[in-house]
């Protein structure tokens, strides 16, 4: 990397102090150019910001740190001014007239990863950091981005490659009629890899929740109680609640933290016969929305429609893929016996009927509430107050069972005692899939696609 990057550090608007950062091998020389001399490696030194002509473009501080004891393993340039916009725009152009060009999308910490100032779930864990929505979440992002679940990660590669090397080692010494596959120890081992890898993904798990959280659609007939069950779980008055039929005739979104699980509610249009257009396009929506989420609260109305009729008519058309949970609202209106049927379900909550759970509640009361709360975490795996959760993404999860895959078949052949080139290969298999993790196996292409998705800056 010969060019040189400069980039706002701090968002986009007014503020009292602004940062605007600039990394790579010319730094030194803009800096001279643009404060008059270089600042004392690691000390805010007090500086005035020049144009071309010499006139002051803001006063404010100035930081230099040389390579490669810097963030991105570059010689780096900050310069912290007034949060102006004119300002810091103005300031960003004359760095440009001074050879920098602008940055692109998380190409500071991609910088920082290629210098091996950072690993590549390191760099991710950044910006779950700056994502986090939670205490609990910040906290397993600042875990992963220290290391530690990079660590754990290349722990459990080399305990592979140990056995992998074992292994080999018996196949090169195949005439000294060496029984590798026989070897109880082999197996010991290897179980004791599973049970580590178990382990690791169970923290991985628990962190990509709370950074991602998970996808909830309310849906159901008109006059169930949908948006007031929006409002009891978002806390407040989210969705206008009305005895007229069709008042929500298109998607209502909130992100709501439910015990540090981000949910992303979806309160959705009633389904029935479209009245018009609009209320077409709007069950439209709904249906789509059902097909996009982790789990469908489907609501009846428990005083109404005790037998969960609605919901029967409508179970052929809801996405098989998707789980339902049926939830009985008004509970307050339809006394002790209110649900007690719907194909022969109990009604207290976690019931099931037909394989679905059945949950009882009052979203005007608040009666049942925590049982649904229990069922939403319960359903995603979600441990409330966890303290081994590490920040992970969907793809760290995705090669770890992967990981898993290989390790059970080669299990399989150990158990099996077939050929120990089989066993060896797919602890080799195993290997590669850890290493993409932490980016010592990746493509141009997976890191476009990571750091493509952060923020400018950073």
């Amino acid at each position: 990397m010969t060019d040189t990057i400069v980039a706002a550090a701090t968002p986009a608007g007014r503020g009292g102090i602004a940062i605007v950062r600039v990394s790579g091998p010319a730094a030194p020389q803009i800096g001279v150019e643009l404060l008059g001399q270089l600042p004392a490696p690691r000390y805010a030194t007090g500086a005035k910001f020049r144009d071309g002509s010499g006139a002051a473009i803001d006063d404010g501080l100035a930081l230099y740190f040389p390579a490669p004891h810097s963030y991105t393993g570059e010689h780096v340039l900050e310069l912290h001014g007034h949060g102006g916009p004119v300002l810091v725009e103005a300031l960003i152009r004359r760095l440009l007239e001074l050879g920098a060009r602008r940055a692109a999308p998380g190409e500071f910490t991609q910088r920082a990863y290629l210098n091996g100032k950072l690993d590549l779930a390191q760099a991710e864990a950044v910006a779950d950091l700056i994502d986090a929505a939670s205490d609990a979440a910040a906290r397993a992002a600042l875990r992963s981005l220290a290391g530690e679940f990079s660590d754990r990660v290349h722990a459990l590669s080399q305990t592979l490659g140990e056995l992998r090397a074992h292994v080999e080692a018996a196949i090169d010494f195949a005439d000294d009629d060496i029984d590798v596959l026989s070897d109880d120890s082999l197996r010991a081992r290897l179980a004791s890899a599973a049970t580590q890898l178990a382990a690791l993904r169970s923290a991985g798990r628990q962190g990509r929740l709370l950074t991602e959280g998970m996808t909830v659609v309310i849906a159901g007939r008109p006059n169930a109680g949908k948006s007031s069950l929006l409002n009891r779980l978002a806390g407040h008055e989210a969705a206008i609640v009305s005895a007229t039929p069709g008042t929500t005739r298109d998607l209502l979104r909130e992100r709501i933290l439910l015990d540090g699980l981000p949910l992303h509610v979806l309160d959705t249009a009633g389904l029935r016969s479209a009245g018009d257009d609009i209320e077409a396009e709007g069950i439209r929506r709904a249906r789509a929305a059902m097909a996009a989420a982790d789990r469908i609260l489907f609501v009846i109305d428990a005083a109404a429609d005790p037998h969960a009729a609605a919901y029967l008519d409508e179970r052929a058309r809801l996405p098989a893929s998707v789980p339902v949970t049926l939830v009985f609202n008004k509970i307050d209106l339809a006394g002790s016996d209110g649900a007690r049927s719907a194909s022969g379900a109990g009604g207290a909550g976690g019931d099931r009927a037909d394989g679905v759970a059945v949950i009882r509640l009052s979203a005007l009361t608040g009666a049942g509430f925590d049982s649904l709360a229990s069922h939403l975490k319960s359903c995603i795996g979600f441990e409330a107050g966890a303290t081994d959760a590490l920040s992970a993404r969907g793809r760290h999860l995705e090669a770890l069972t992967r990981v898993d895959a290989h390790l059970e078949q080669a299990a399989r052949q150990l158990a099996a005692r077939h050929a120990p080139e089989l066993v060896a290969e797919d602890l080799r298999r195993a290997q590669l899939e850890l290493g993409e993790i932490v980016g010592s196996e990746s493509s141009d292409e997976l890191l476009g696609r990571i750091f493509s998705r952060f923020c400018i800056g950073k």
